[in-house]
């Protein structure tokens, strides 16, 4: 058996080695939060280019930093219901393939509250999505990531979001005991900027693997399982066989 074999959907990777252990990271989050412009801006010049069209399937994007192999899996809108439950349901366990053996965080991307005239996003629904997709084990994983900070005034920090805040931002953060980060990932970030929000969040997935190590899907355990069962059946089928000889 093999977990999860899907074809296809990996760009090529940075000729650069790494010499420090790798980070994977999966994004998250609902249309128009952000997600495939903080995957440009965690990946910088030197990651594997985002595709030109909106994501239809999720998307492996890779980059060395700091002598670290840095693995994004940028996905579509798997928290919203334009794709369809079947189509979510692959793409969510696609997302994990592509991130084999697994992630170590999931960032769920998110306008910050007030950055925008059209409605706030509602980032505990957005949890509870995460959640339905990828099960109760994946709240100790999830870093919630406030994007459009450039959009806010200065006092608008993520203490400043959370005291204003309805209850939405303020219960997702107590689901997954995560503070969210609040970044500027505009296109144009001057890059100073960016290494320094590349590294804030790096330093913070880096936290989530040092605790928790990396996340495995229920389905992933169910597999490892069978295949043992499967292996006990093998080796005694054989040991038998050897037996006769």
């Amino acid at each position: 058996m093999q977990f999860l074999h899907f074809q296809g959907s990996e760009s090529t990777s940075s000729s650069s080695s790494s010499q420090k252990p790798g980070l994977r990271l999966i994004l998250l989050g609902p249309t128009g939060g952000g997600r495939t412009s903080l995957a440009d801006t965690l990946l910088g010049k030197s990651g594997t280019t985002a595709p030109m069209c909106p994501l239809t399937e999720s998307t492996k994007r890779r980059t060395v930093m700091d002598g670290r192999d840095l693995t994004v899996i940028d996905t579509p809108d798997l928290l919203g219901a334009s794709l369809g439950s079947n189509i979510r349901a692959r793409e969510a366990l696609r997302s994990l393939q592509l991130a084999g053996p697994g992630p170590h965080a999931f960032l769920l991307v998110l306008r910050a509250p007030g950055s925008g005239k059209i409605p706030d996003q509602d980032a505990n629904q957005a949890i509870q999505a995460v959640l339905e997709l990828f099960g109760e084990e994946v709240m100790g994983y999830i870093i919630p990531v406030l994007t459009h900070a450039d959009r806010l005034s200065q006092k608008n920090t993520v203490d400043h979001l959370l005291k204003v805040d309805t209850g939405t931002l303020r219960r997702a953060v107590s689901l997954c005991g995560q503070k969210p980060a609040l970044v500027d990932n505009r296109p144009n970030l001057p890059s100073e900027a960016q290494s320094v929000m590349q590294r804030n969040l790096v330093g913070r997935v880096m936290e989530v693997k040092e605790l928790r190590g990396h996340f495995i899907h229920e389905l992933q355990r169910r597999e490892d399982r069978i295949r043992e069962e499967l292996l006990a059946d093998m080796a005694s089928a054989l040991a038998t066989k050897l037996g006769h000889l």
